[in-house]
Parts: C-alpha cells; structure tokens; sequence
C-alpha cells in the first residue's frame, strides 16, 4: 500500500476536531478494550517533512478485530461488530533506530449500521493519549466527511495486505 492511502487512512481517522456538536452516549463508540491482542494489520512513520507531520507525526499501528479483519481479506462491506484501531505513538530516534514513545492518540471506527446511519454505518472516535478522554466532538465533520471518497470500500482506507 503506498504512502498517499495510508496517510488518508490516517486523516480520515484522526482528523480530531475540538468544536462541534456534543453526541449522545448511546451514540459513542466504546473503548476497545483488549485492542492490541486483535491482528496487527500494518504500520508505517510519518516523519517531519511530510505534509502531515504537524498533526500525525509518529508511529501508526492499525489493528481489526476478528469481524474487521475477514471483511479485510475478503472484500465488501464490513459487518455490524467490526472495529478498526489506529494507535498513534510518538516517534524517538534513539541508537540509529526510531522507537515508539508515548501514544498520542488511539483512533477508533466501531461498525453499527443502525447507530451510526449518519456516517455510513460507522462511528468514529479519538482517544487521548493512553486515557479514555474523548477528542472528537463532530464525527461526521471530524472523520466521516475524510472517508465519504471512500465509499465503494464501505468507507475503509486500510486494506489487508497479504
């Protein structure tokens, strides 16, 4: 996958907005507890130079839970239950090499297509650092207006990558 859809990926997930309408708590997406034993499905280092680096600077790690990851290798829409995880960490350069620092933020798209009709089926939520404190206050504005182009792949920039 090259940089330019990773990069996308990493716009339309974590495009945080500040302002903007508070939702409802039954229309949130939870916390994915558990995450990181879920299939690591890519990563890649957006480093300064790069036109994104003021906002999403570091390490991407994206992680599908079981539901995500078979609509991955399998094409077409993603079912209800599929959750998708893009863990942002701080990039350290230390002996010659770039190590993980401490996370930013851990972008969230969790798929109800009753819950979140609005966006396509999917809801979408940042979380701050290694806390449970919510950043994105329009997910709709935030996130899903950076995955609409995206339609034909149910709105995912990621794909699986054999």
């Amino acid at each position: 996958m090259n940089k330019h859809i990773i990069s996308m990926a990493a716009i339309g997930i974590l495009n945080l907005c500040f302002a903007g309408a508070a939702w409802s708590e039954e229309a949130k997406v939870k916390y994915p507890e558990g995450y990181r034993d879920w299939t690591h499905v890519k990563s890649m280092v957006i480093e300064q130079g790069h036109p994104l680096y003021d906002s999403f600077g570091g390490i991407h790690h994206i992680y599908a839970n079981d539901k995500a990851l078979k609509a991955l290798k399998e094409g077409g829409s993603h079912p209800d239950g599929s959750v998708l995880i893009f863990d942002l960490l701080e990039a350290k350069k230390e002996n010659n090499a770039i190590v993980e620092g401490n996370r930013k933020v851990l972008g969230v798209m969790e798929k109800d297509s009753q819950k979140f009709k609005e966006t396509g089926g999917w809801g979408f939520e940042g979380f701050k650092g290694d806390t449970q404190e919510r950043v994105v206050t329009d997910p709709k504005t935030a996130c899903f207006s950076c995955h609409e182009p995206q339609k034909q792949s149910d709105y995912v920039y990621s794909t699986y990558r054999k």
